[in-house]
């Protein structure tokens, strides 16, 4: 049918476009130079063919994202848990359950492939199981009090925020640590790609530790008092820490200030939760608003809505549905291009029971094997875990910008090019040269002397720029030292200013 290959559809290629390019035609460009508008023409080819090859590849994306569709008089709100589960495939009912527990109410979290679970209750009762085979891996009561649960890089081991301190355990709910530096912790978040377990706990106090070597990174008081509200940003694992001021901070372990401040709210600060893809904020308080913000510019409200009562816990699926709990009910928000609508209702009494819901479209359809696999041997996990060691980021790279380190630093650049140009024009020392005075014919005239005494200034400048460069010493930079000790990252510290 075709000679070549087949044709792409304008909408897929719409949909992976990466924007209009650079125009580089001599008329309308104000660039001139002709090899850069060589270089240009070929990376804006290679971005096409990219689009391209990413737009044909669609085809082996077998997977379809779902959504619900309300008849003419319906809303999707009114459907139940029990009617989606009767009308959808056996693999996605079994994925909906109810847990009865008795010490309530429960703290829940999922490893990154979402295959495991771990369940903290209020009152000491901690288990860990594999949801899908609903096989138990441990269960125990601690026999205090348990604020949070946090999975670490691996389903073998998880935090738990206890009373007192936090402890780690194997998923045989065999005790491996205690750690005694994070005291009185009330919230718990793991940054994946850096191997940080961070904290905040009720005295206010901020907690970074390397998972990897077992090293406190940084800790001081964010003096926000009772930290009872923290997340983390997943673009750039900054932590976005809400106050009763109604004022949503953002903290690194690099600084003892934080790095951004948002007034959201008037009031307190209930819940905070991150668009996965770090571009989307969203807030509640105890005035039953919820409101939406953009963290990549900082401005906001997108979203500015009210709800029947106030809401508690706050929760982004993959693909960006909001989840809001408001006492015994869970309701889910669906985006759209104007508004923020409600998609599904769910009621339940949460003290004692945990449910797993089914919500049409709320998950990623095609995943990144690579990056998180539910299905994953016990070898590919070992792979997967010495891979992501060797890929660990540096905790000294968690900023605000997460784009920031691949800039130019131009300051120093303007530097670096202002000594060597110093470098090229540096005075020589002044050559104390007396010629030897000859009675010869046309050996000691005037003009002998002067070119000699030239030759040698020269070449007195070339041996001081010899040794200027041997000891990378310039006479006109002053050298300072680093303020602190960024270990593996000290040779990017700029020497000379």
């Amino acid at each position: 049918k075709y000679r070549g290959r087949p044709p792409i559809s304008p909408e897929k290629l719409a949909k992976h476009s990466k924007g209009l390019g650079i125009n580089l035609k001599t008329k309308a460009s104000r660039i001139k130079n002709k090899v850069q508008i060589q270089k240009l023409t070929k990376k804006e080819k290679i971005i096409k063919r990219t689009i391209k090859d990413t737009a044909r590849a669609e085809l082996l994306l077998t997977e379809e994202y779902g959504c619900l569709e309300a008849d003419a008089g319906e809303v999707t709100t009114g459907f139940k848990q029990k009617q989606i589960v009767d009308n959808v495939d056996i693999t996605s009912a079994t994925k909906h359950f109810t847990l009865r527990l008795d010490f309530g109410p429960y703290y829940v979290k999922y490893t990154r492939n979402g295959r495991h679970l771990v369940l903290g209750g209020k009152k000491g009762h901690v288990a860990a199981l594999d949801w899908v085979t609903k096989k138990l891996a441990c269960e125990m009561n601690v026999m205090e009090s348990v604020h949070d649960v946090c999975w670490l890089h691996v389903e073998t081991m998880f935090a738990v925020a206890q009373k007192e301190w936090v402890y780690i355990y194997d998923n045989e709910g065999i005790e491996l640590h205690c750690m005694k530096q994070m005291h009185k912790v009330n919230k718990l978040e793991f940054l994946p790609y850096h191997f940080l377990l961070a904290s905040g706990s009720r005295e206010g106090y901020l907690t970074w530790l390397d998972v990897s070597i077992g090293k406190i990174v940084n800790s001081y008081n964010a003096k926000l008092g009772n930290l009872q509200t923290m997340t983390q940003n997943p673009s750039n694992a900054v932590l976005c820490v809400g106050n009763s001021k109604g004022v949503v901070s953002m903290w690194s372990p690099n600084n003892k200030e934080p790095l951004a401040k948002m007034l959201c709210h008037t009031q307190a600060i209930n819940a905070c939760a991150v668009h996965p893809y770090g571009t989307y904020m969203a807030t509640s308080c105890p005035a039953r608003f919820v409101k939406i913000w953009d963290v990549r510019q900082l401005t906001g409200p997108v979203y500015n809505y009210r709800t029947h009562s106030p809401v508690q816990q706050l929760s982004y699926s993959q693909c960006g549905q909001l989840a809001m709990a408001m006492g015994n009910i869970v309701e889910v928000y669906r985006p759209s291009a104007d508004e923020i609508k409600p998609y599904m209702r769910h009621k339940a009494d949460w003290t004692v029971t945990i449910s797993s819901l089914l919500i049409p479209g709320s998950g990623e359809a095609n995943f990144d094997a690579l990056e998180s696999n539910p299905f994953q041997t016990k070898r590919q996990r070992r792979e997967a875990e010495v891979k992501a060691l060797l890929d660990k980021i540096q905790p000294e790279l968690i900023t605000l910008d997460s784009v920031a380190i691949t800039e130019v630093d131009v300051p120093s650049l303007k530097d670096k090019i202002e000594a060597k140009k110093n470098l090229l024009y540096l005075k020589p020392k002044d050559v104390d040269f007396k010629p030897r005075r000859t009675k010869a014919k046309g050996k000691g005239g005037t003009a002998k002397v002067i070119k000699t005494k030239k030759i040698l200034k020269d070449l007195n400048r070339r041996e001081h720029i010899d040794i200027v460069r041997k000891a990378d010493v310039l006479s006109d930079v002053k050298k300072i030292e680093p303020t602190r000790d960024y270990g593996v990252l000290n040779r990017f510290v700029s020497k000379s200013r």
